[in-house]
């Protein structure tokens, strides 16, 4: 048995769920008169999602705009009477800011018209749709909740505070999933602390991306599958090779030392139903170790 770096299998249950979701909202208050998606839809980029009313936002903005050609006639007319004489330097001054801000707010008038109108930033699905038809829309209040399509699932898996230790970004995992099988995923979110009330680290794995994948399994449940390797260095021994376990709870088994059977006792890493694992150092020699017969044989025991 020669000393190797520790691995461990890590097996999880945990759940698909979208990395990212996008509240989308209304800049400016107004009564929905469109909306042409609703939760679970799939959309195409740039496609119109919702629109309120623009009655009341165009006239503001007609209004704005007739402001401000009244104010460039204004500059043209003084113009003409500062070269009679009849006008003043400073009233020029002041009709030429008159435009620049008459200006500005018609540029806000025309963007709050824009605004009035919700378009798909990506393709997606609609997650949740919060309002309907004929409701008055609050600035800011999320209309619709979306998620993309493209790269945007994950896998969400609690860990232990020694499992964590194992892992780390952009490891290749397993993810077996209900009527698709296994998929590819790797590890794109470690945090920073436990869960204050379970005391667990929960990990987001990415799925890869197949045209299996579709957004209506998310919420189902995945299977983790994580292969990790430690620092720590150990003999893996099939559990028939120990022969007890000492008071001071370390193992003892029986190896060949010079072609006679000697009982020696090691720290103990790790146990599992097939394995013991016994601490070890990096450059340790490897051991012949009795599994059978043992117990019918003269041993000599020592230390390690």
């Amino acid at each position: 048995i020669a000393a190797e770096p520790y691995k461990q299998i890590i097996q999880r249950t945990g759940k698909v769920d979208f990395a990212r979701v996008v509240n989308l909202s209304f800049k400016t208050a107004g009564f929905l008169t469109q909306l042409n998606v609703d939760e679970g839809e799939i959309f195409k980029k740039n496609q119109l999602l919702a629109a309120l009313d623009t009655a009341e936002l165009l006239a503001e903005k007609n209004a704005t705009y007739a402001r401000l050609l009244q104010a460039k006639r204004n500059v043209e007319r003084i113009k003409t009477l500062l070269q009679k004489n009849l006008s003043s330097q400073q009233a020029l001054d002041d009709a030429l800011t008159a435009i620049d801000t008459t200006r500005s707010v018609y540029r806000v008038a025309y963007y709050n018209l824009e605004k009035a109108q919700i378009l798909a930033p990506f393709d997606g699905v609609v997650v949740r749709r919060n309002t309907d038809l004929g409701e008055l829309q609050s600035p800011g209040a999320g209309a619709l909740q979306v998620a993309a399509l493209a790269n945007n699932l994950i896998a969400s898996v609690a860990l232990t505070g020694e499992e964590i230790s194992l892992v780390h970004l952009g490891q290749k995992v397993k993810v077996h999933l209900a009527y698709l099988g296994l998929v590819e995923g790797e590890i794109s979110k470690i945090p920073a602390i436990a869960n204050s009330r379970n005391h667990l680290f929960t990990i987001e794995v990415a799925l890869s991306e197949t045209n299996s994948i579709k957004p209506l399994i998310v919420g189902q449940l995945a299977r983790i599958h994580i292969a990790t390797q430690s620092q720590k260095f150990v003999y893996r021994l099939p559990i028939a090779a120990l022969n007890a376990v000492n008071e001071q709870d370390e193992a003892l088994i029986t190896i060949e030392n010079n072609n006679q059977p000697v009982q020696q006792a090691f720290p103990i890493y790790k146990m599992d139903n097939d394995f013991i694992y016994l601490m070890a150092q990096p450059n340790a020699a490897a051991l012949n170790v009795i599994t059978q017969g043992w117990d019918k044989l003269p041993l000599i025991s020592t230390e390690q």
